[in-house]
């Protein structure tokens, strides 16, 4: 696979409009600079040097497809709050169709705070979420579903973020496919709730959910072929892709199976944040545009490549993409 075969994509890219349906969040980032231990409990104080905000979780796919010159359109819930008002400011600030966003006034927006002590680089100390899981209300529910009904049949395809915060249950994954009439490529970022996404199109898992599922340690190229081969025909999906961390990425589709090793050394690694929300947001554009798995895969891998590079929730020009398909050279 030569880098042309791959450059050919990226123009397609922005005739496509994505969908993408799930749990959205803010993260905020506060960063300090440690000055001593606490006298208080063993660990740093920190001189506050930074803070910002950025979208999240479901949030990420749609800024990738973004960047990368699609046109996203976000579909979710957010509180009534200040958080949820900066996550619709970010999102319309980076050209995010909002349509999709209900308000609920009795759920708080999803916040997730990370501290960071900052050294030679920032470092992150600590973690606090905001978070609510229980089922949407009716209410929301139905908004939602009005939503869909309106936007799906105006999309190349619908990308399916979950968290596991409550939006994407199998009673609306049900009614998505059902409205499904022009078999609108549907792809899924899961984290580990497998069942309830029978008969999409495409799955992305990490190797720890998968091992979880299939009940098996996955420790080979061989032993992620059989594992993806097995989550196709249990869950009816025609493809699957299983991250693997440091050691790339395998993909299993009618095609046969095949193994992406890396594209960022360990000593590159900066932050892992959102690296599967690329991975899934490129692999969707590439297949709407029509690229062949094995080649939306081998993009996708090369994009995770780089947002690791970066800090928090990180995104991918095609300028970016294109120099790193130019480096990896031909496999």
């Amino acid at each position: 696979m030569d880098a042309p075969s791959l450059l050919r994509w990226l123009p397609a890219f922005r005739e496509k409009t994505i969908l993408v349906l799930g749990d959205l969040c803010l993260d905020e980032y506060i960063i300090g600079k440690a000055q001593r231990l606490s006298r208080e409990a063993p660990v740093p104080v920190l001189e506050l040097q930074e803070r910002f905000v950025v979208p999240g979780a479901a949030c990420n796919p749609a800024l990738n497809v973004q960047a990368l010159g699609g046109r996203a359109l976000v579909a979710g819930v957010i509180g009534n709050d200040e958080p949820g008002r900066q996550l619709l400011g970010a999102l319309h600030q980076a050209g995010i169709d909002t349509a999709g966003v209900v308000t609920d006034d009795a759920r708080p927006t999803t916040l997730k705070t990370r501290v960071l002590a900052s050294h030679l680089f920032p470092q992150q100390v600590a973690r606090v979420d905001r978070v609510q899981r229980d089922a949407l209300s009716r209410g929301t529910q139905r908004s939602l579903r009005r939503f869909l009904e309106e936007a799906v049949p105006r999309a190349d395809a619908v990308l399916l973020s979950d968290y596991r915060n409550g939006v994407v249950d199998a009673p609306l994954v049900r009614f998505l496919l059902g409205l499904n009439n022009r078999g609108v490529l549907v792809t899924v970022d899961s984290q580990g709730d497998f069942a309830k996404f029978r008969g999409v199109s495409v799955l992305r898992c990490n190797r720890e959910e998968a091992e979880a599922y299939l009940r098996r340690p996955l420790d080979s190229d061989a032993a992620f072929a059989q594992a993806g081969t097995a989550l196709k025909k249990r869950l009816g999906v025609a493809t699957v892709v299983v991250t693997r961390g440091a050691q790339g990425m395998s993909l299993v589709d009618v095609s046969g199976a095949y193994h992406f090793i890396a594209a960022a050394n360990p000593s590159e690694v900066y932050d892992v944040t959102g690296a599967g929300d690329t991975v899934i947001a490129v692999l969707t554009l590439g297949l709407a545009a029509g690229a062949p798995a094995v080649e939306a895969a081998h993009l996708a891998n090369l994009a995770a490549g780089l947002v690791v590079r970066k800090l928090g929730n990180a995104t991918v020009t095609p300028k970016e993409l294109a120099v790193a398909v130019h480096s990896d050279g031909p496999v």
